[in-house]
C-alpha cells in the first residue's frame, strides 16, 4: 500500500483519537466537580455532627456559657439561657421554631440525606473512572493500531513517543 492510501485512514484515526481525549477532557471537568462536590458535602455532614453533639451536650434548665462568633475569627462569651426552643433553618428563607429534640432529629436526618449524596456522588466517580479508562484503553489501542502499518511500509517509522509503549 502506498503512503496516499493509509493517510485518510491515519487522518480518520487522529480523529477519533481527538474526540475522545475531548470525552475525556469533559469527563476529567465533571470529576473535579464531584470531588468538590464531596468535599462540600464532607463540610457539611462534619458541621452537622458538631451541631448536634453540641445540641446534646446542653443541659436543660442550665444557664451555659458559650463562644459566640462575631465574625473575622473573633468570639466573645456569652450566657445563653436556659433553651426551650430553637429556630432551624429549613431552607428558601423559613426558620421553624422546634424544641431541642427536634431539632436534633432535623439535624440527624440532614446528616441521612448528606450521606446519601455522598454515595450517589461516590457511584458517579466510580462511572466516570470507569470511562475515563474505557477512553484511555481505546485511545491505545487506536495508536498502535496507526502505528503498526506505518512499520509495514517502507518509509520511515514515526518518532517514538515520550513515555508510550
Amino acid at each position: 500500500m502506498s503512503k496516499e492510501t493509509n493517510s485518510p485512514q491515519n487522518s480518520a484515526i487522529e480523529q477519533r483519537i481527538n474526540e475522545m481525549v475531548q470525552q475525556s477532557r469533559i469527563l476529567e471537568a465533571y470529576m473535579n466537580d464531584i470531588v468538590t462536590k464531596e468535599a462540600t458535602i464532607v463540610r457539611l455532614i462534619e458541621e452537622a455532627r458538631l451541631a448536634a453533639s453540641a445540641l446534646q451536650n446542653i443541659v436543660p434548665g442550665n444557664q451555659t456559657e458559650s463562644l459566640v462568633p462575631v465574625g473575622v475569627g473573633v468570639y466573645m462569651k456569652a450566657l445563653i439561657p436556659p433553651i426551650d426552643k430553637l429556630l432551624v433553618n429549613v431552607g428558601a428563607g423559613v426558620t421553624i421554631e422546634k424544641s431541642k429534640q427536634d431539632a436534633i432529629n432535623y439535624i440527624e436526618s440532614r446528616i441521612k440525606e448528606f450521606e446519601v449524596a455522598s454515595r450517589q456522588l461516590a457511584g458517579q466517580k466510580q462511572q466516570i473512572e470507569m470511562r475515563m479508562a474505557q477512553i484511555q484503553e481505546q485511545i491505545n489501542h487506536m495508536l498502535q493500531q496507526s502505528s503498526g502499518p506505518r512499520h509495514a511500509n517502507a518509509g520511515p517509522s514515526p518518532p517514538a513517543r515520550p513515555g508510550s509503549a
